[in-house]
């Protein structure tokens, strides 16, 4: 009797963290009516979804709050393109704000960033992830997003 392959590892505090990093940084943007953090936060996103080992939050995580024990590691078996995919969108939509304040549109850029941010909000707190939902109804429809491994 064979069993089928067992998911991969994926450390949810490191996803916790990135959500939370992601919803700080945005917030603190908008008090401070700092446009350009919504950028630097779409590019550690867009970066981090492209090249994962190279993801600022996670590195932060990995390399600082885990082995300082701030953070403790909570592996769970899990699929990580889905939150690559997630991740990936919500960098879309904030690379979108940013066009929006360059083009002089600052209410768009901030309604843009407040979807990030709730979306990454609801993520934390209630355990539902949007861009997981879309990825994996893509995938019952047949569309199949390829993006980087990661660990």
């Amino acid at each position: 009797m064979s069993h089928p392959p067992q998911k991969p590892f994926v450390d949810h505090t490191a996803l916790k963290f990135n959500q939370a990093s992601i919803i700080t940084l945005n917030i603190l943007a908008f008090m401070l009516d700092q446009p350009w953090l919504v950028t630097f936060v779409a590019l550690v996103m867009l970066i981090g979804t492209l090249y994962p080992p190279a993801s600022l939050f996670k590195l932060i995580y990995a390399r600082a709050l885990k082995p300082a024990g701030i953070l403790k590691p909570d592996p769970q078996h899990d699929e990580p393109q889905p939150h690559l995919f997630a991740q990936g969108l919500g960098a879309i939509f904030l690379l979108l704000a940013t066009v929006a304040f360059i083009a002089g549109a600052p209410l768009l850029g901030w309604l843009l960033t407040v979807v990030v941010v709730a979306l990454a909000a609801i993520n934390l707190f209630l355990g539902f992830c949007l861009g997981c939902f879309i990825f994996y109804q893509l995938a019952r429809r047949g569309v199949r997003v390829q993006l980087p491994q990661w660990s």
